[in-house]
């Protein structure tokens, strides 16, 4: 059959050779990789949430009971009061929390105060503390017999806060949440053009007019985007109210209490949603008020370079200092503490809490287990985000499965650690699936019980915040690297793994530590997945608190952290000179 001059001159206007793109191998390969990665995005995000919600519906045999679960835990007072107490407690946390991060990112940025390094490094220290060991250093230092509640050896009045309780759940969930917020804040802070400052000087605009008119306005987005991150940190943290909590009752612990103690898992799938929902609910509000924003920083903006303030400078000094103190004091009593007789009685030096065949937990096996379990995490995990950050930014066409990869890719920052744990806990435990009345054998019912789950749990709870640092990395990378290569029919894959990669290695090895000490402190994803014969360190410390044995708890503690810093250590010794060759590297391409 030929094809008429007719017809061929109406395909070529409508259609111009010039335009007309033939789908070649590679792009069928690049498809079906998308395929690839959104199903992984789906069996790992959104299908794990259906059984769970659905489980919210059915009793505990599993009959179907309609919303008789939500209806029983809203007529519960002493149900319904979790959810106030959390509210409320997550609020006071993240007030404190994001003013001291404020004024801690505001020295390090706006002032040129003193010791500025030494600042930003005892800054980001709790990151590298488990958010339960943050609550047994607030027991050594504020519980019944904490050094400050018993006058610290005579020295002071004794000074009972009532650290069990609202008061202890804020205090440490402020130091948990208090991290995060100073990067946030700090680089929000740290974009700004010095030209606005010098008309308000050159203008004789007073200080505190020109903070309200200038300085607040240019980082509302990124002081939003801190409140939203707490706020959920803190709504959602299981670690903190577990230890400190006391009778005061919050969503995380009732989820532990029905799941653990009753084996309740219809309410706690239906509490789980109670927690879930207002996450959500911050982080629809978190995307809607980051698309409003705009550029505070245009191509012509000036540095902005502090100038010395003796008064400024000192008084933010001070401030860093105490929240250093504090910070340095409450990570010093749990390392002191794992290594004294008994606390704050007997401080003969000892190393007899390190003996964890002596109390349950699983031991030393546990912490291997999780030096393991972090690794496979950091491996598998940097290499899923990056492989799936590059197709959705450097894959052609599909540009809806792409946006739809994105939109998965963000999911997870919205899902608490307790909910997905949980969530997997009816999805992949289930051998089968009921669909439409057949029962439907599960293919990853295998995973159930094994390392793999662990790590598969980890690598999407820690996904969003990996995957966003890995598209801002390959938007900085010119797309005319992709065109060229194409132009001269090299494989996007070469071009991948000649060009993409080493201009990306130090956002991937920045990947692959976050994913690596995340995976060592975390608590609430894995708390209801390990099985008894892979212990884990972070949950072991919660089995040592339960039994009583806080020592061996700050012991392993103080392990974790210690293996999180040395690990970062390690990647600063080895990448020093990595970031001035990647620049050079870069230079040469352009």
């Amino acid at each position: 059959m030929t094809t008429s001059p007719a017809s061929s001159s109406l395909r070529d206007r409508l259609f111009p050779p010039q335009v007309r793109h033939v789908i070649t191998r590679e792009d069928w390969i690049m498809r079906l990789m998308l395929a690839i990665a959104t199903l992984f995005l789906l069996a790992g995000v959104v299908l794990p949430l259906v059984p769970m919600i659905q489980r919210s519906f059915q009793d505990t045999e599993g009959n179907w009971v309609g919303w008789a679960n939500y209806v029983r835990y809203l007529t519960t007072p002493s149900l319904l009061v979790s959810f106030t107490n959390t509210l409320s407690v997550a609020i006071a946390s993240t007030l404190l929390s994001v003013i001291l991060g404020f004024l801690y990112a505001y020295a390090l940025t706006r002032t040129a105060m003193r010791g500025k390094g030494i600042f930003r490094i005892l800054g980001t220290l709790p990151l590298f503390i488990p958010p339960l060991a943050h609550a047994i250093g607030l027991i050594y230092l504020f519980g019944n017999k904490g050094l400050f509640t018993t006058g610290f050896f005579g020295l002071l009045p004794p000074f009972d806060i009532g650290l069990y309780g609202p008061v202890g759940i804020t205090l440490g969930e402020a130091l948990y949440c208090f991290p995060q917020a100073v990067v946030i804040l700090a680089t929000a802070l740290s974009l700004t053009d010095a030209r606005l400052y010098e008309a308000a000087d050159v203008m004789r605009t007073p200080p505190l007019r020109t903070f309200l008119t200038v300085t607040l306005p240019s980082v509302k987005y990124g002081l939003m985007s801190a409140i939203f991150v707490c706020f959920t940190l803190a709504f959602t943290d299981f670690g903190v109210p577990k230890v400190v909590g006391g009778n005061f009752n919050v969503l995380a612990t009732d989820i532990y209490k029905q799941v653990i103690g009753q084996q309740n898992f219809s309410m706690g799938a239906t509490i789980s949603v109670f927690l879930l929902l207002p996450t959500v609910l911050a982080f629809i509000l978190d995307r809607i008020v980051q698309r409003h924003q705009t550029a505070m920083v245009s191509a012509k903006s000036v540095p902005y370079q502090p100038k010395p303030k003796p008064a400024l400078d000192w008084l933010m000094f001070a401030i860093c200092g105490a929240i250093a103190c504090f910070v340095l004091l409450v990570f010093a009593a749990i390392v002191l503490a794992s290594i004294v007789k008994v606390w704050p009685y007997n401080f003969e030096p000892t190393l007899r809490h390190y003996n964890f065949n002596a109390v349950g937990g699983g031991g030393y096996a546990a912490y291997w287990n999780s030096i393991r379990m972090s690794l496979y995490t950091a491996i598998f995990g940097t290499a899923a985000v990056f492989a799936i950050a590059y197709l959705v930014e450097k894959g052609k066409g599909l540009r809806g499965l792409r946006l739809v990869n994105y939109f998965l890719a963000t999911i997870p920052l919205a899902l608490p650690g307790l909910v997905l744990g949980l969530a997997y806990v009816f999805f992949f435990n289930n051998p089968t699936w009921n669909i439409g009345g057949l029962a439907i054998r599960n293919p990853l019912n295998w995973l159930y019980g094994t390392m793999a789950i662990l790590v598969l749990c980890n690598v999407i709870h820690f996904f969003t915040v990996c995957f966003l640092t890995a598209t801002t990395a390959l938007k900085q990378i010119d797309p005319e690297f992709e065109s060229v290569s194409a132009s001269m029919r090299v494989p996007f894959y070469k071009t991948f793994w000649r060009v993409t990669l080493p201009l990306c290695v130090p956002a991937i090895l920045d990947i692959g530590i976050y994913f690596f000490v995340n995976a060592m402190v975390t608590i609430s994803a894995i708390v209801f997945l390990y099985p008894p014969t892979l212990p884990l360190a972070a949950v072991a410390i919660v089995n040592m608190d339960d039994a009583g044995d806080i020592a061996p708890a700050a012991a392993m503690s103080t392990l974790i952290v210690a293996t999180s810093i040395g690990v970062r250590l390690l990647y600063w010794f080895l990448t020093r000179g990595l970031q001035t060759r990647t620049q050079a590297w870069r230079s040469q391409a352009r």
